[in-house]
């Protein structure tokens, strides 16, 4: 063991049912009862549900037509990203009072590196307490914790109390959490992997844990590797303060289904007017632009093209669209159109630590008297 290894306390905060509950703040009458933002049109998805409307099964990229059909009295309420971005930058000004290692990931969820913090106290159970206490005194929202080791615990253990609650994954106890853990808790594991999983007998943290690097790497690609630590408390990702935008972009859904590629010319450029508004504002440029298209059907398809120069102009953006649009024919008609530019000029390299590091970090961490 090397004693001089990085030790951290990460705190994962998540905002409950953030945009939701902000308009039932501002909107005492929308109190106690089924709210959805968004997803009020014919065509539209909902961002957000009350924890009223998720007791019928709505939840956030639903469409708007079948929340109704589970939830008949179901209130829509169309979004203020403005304010929703306002609350948050209040929310985050209580986390700069505690660390400066703060990395949003969103405008409701923010890591927290509190292992050497501002008010000098070394349990990060009671900075999470104390932060939400403030939150809620502060503003008037609820929100939880998760406080482990490291980020991907963090994350997982803020959605076991929710609403309203924390929960520790002790370093003594981080092996146990992570066997016991449910294959569809671990974040990272989406639905699709979920039922690959399943098939292969891995039900469990437990399950996963079994099953050897070559075995994950050849059945579930460059996520085998990924797996494969994680499941094991490895996870050495650092809270990064400027997180390293990836990737920007902008998407119509349609009120009718299109079939001309005439009116998709003209959504098109709508969107990439948006995208290059964006970039703008972000002061960032990028190489690969990607359309995405979503049939009636709801079947998903992206295509790319990655240029040899950066770019965010509209003009560009929209003729690289264009191009892309008319690659190959539309296997139906079309209920959304998306364009995203990623490859931007922020990107940096990265150099994984060796494998032996990784598990010398994890085996420090769980002597660390948390």
């Amino acid at each position: 063991m090397i004693d001089d290894l990085p030790i951290r306390k990460i705190i994962h905060i998540d905002m409950d049912a953030f945009y939701a509950s902000v308009e039932q703040m501002d909107n005492p009458e929308l109190k106690g009862k089924p709210i959805a933002v968004g997803g009020g049109s014919k065509r539209g998805v909902i961002s957000a549900a009350s924890y009223e409307a998720r007791k019928y099964g709505v939840k956030s990229a639903m469409s708007g037509r079948l929340a109704e059909k589970l939830c008949p009295h179901l209130i829509f309420v169309r979004h203020r990203f403005d304010r929703y971005k306002e609350i948050s930058n209040r929310v985050r000004s209580i986390f700069f009072d505690y660390t400066d290692l703060v990395e949003p990931l969103s405008l409701d969820e923010a890591y927290l590196d509190v292992t050497e913090n501002k008010i000098g106290l070394p349990s990060a159970t009671l900075i999470a307490q104390k932060i939400r206490q403030r939150i809620f005194n502060e503003i008037g929202l609820t929100a939880s914790a998760g406080i482990s080791i490291n980020k991907f615990i963090a994350k997982v253990a803020s959605d076991y109390n929710k609403p309203n609650g924390q929960k520790t994954v002790n370093p003594e106890d981080v092996i146990q959490f992570l066997e016991d853990l449910d294959i569809r808790k671990f974040y990272g594991v989406g639905k699709v992997t979920a039922e690959k999983m399943y098939q292969k007998g891995i039900f469990t943290g437990k399950d996963l844990k079994s099953k050897s690097l070559d075995y994950l790497d050849n059945n579930f690609g460059k996520s085998g590797r990924y797996y494969y630590h994680v499941v094991r408390g490895i996870h050495n990702s650092e809270v990064k303060p400027n997180r390293i935008r990836k990737s920007l972009a902008a998407e119509r859904t349609f009120s009718e289904n299109l079939s001309s590629e005439i009116f998709m010319l003209e959504k098109l450029e709508q969107i990439a007017e948006e995208v290059s508004r964006r970039l703008d504002k972000s002061e960032v440029a990028g190489k690969t632009v990607t359309l995405k298209i979503k049939y009636s059907d709801f079947t998903l398809q992206t295509r790319s093209k990655t240029l040899p120069y950066y770019i965010s102009d509209k003009a560009i953006i929209l003729e690289t669209a264009k191009d892309l649009l008319y690659q190959e024919k539309l296997n139906n008609s079309v209920r959304l159109l998306g364009i995203s530019l990623s490859n931007l000029n922020t990107d940096k390299s990265t150099l994984n630590k060796a494998s032996v590091d990784e598990k010398k970090s994890v085996s420090v961490q769980l002597k660390f008297d948390f």
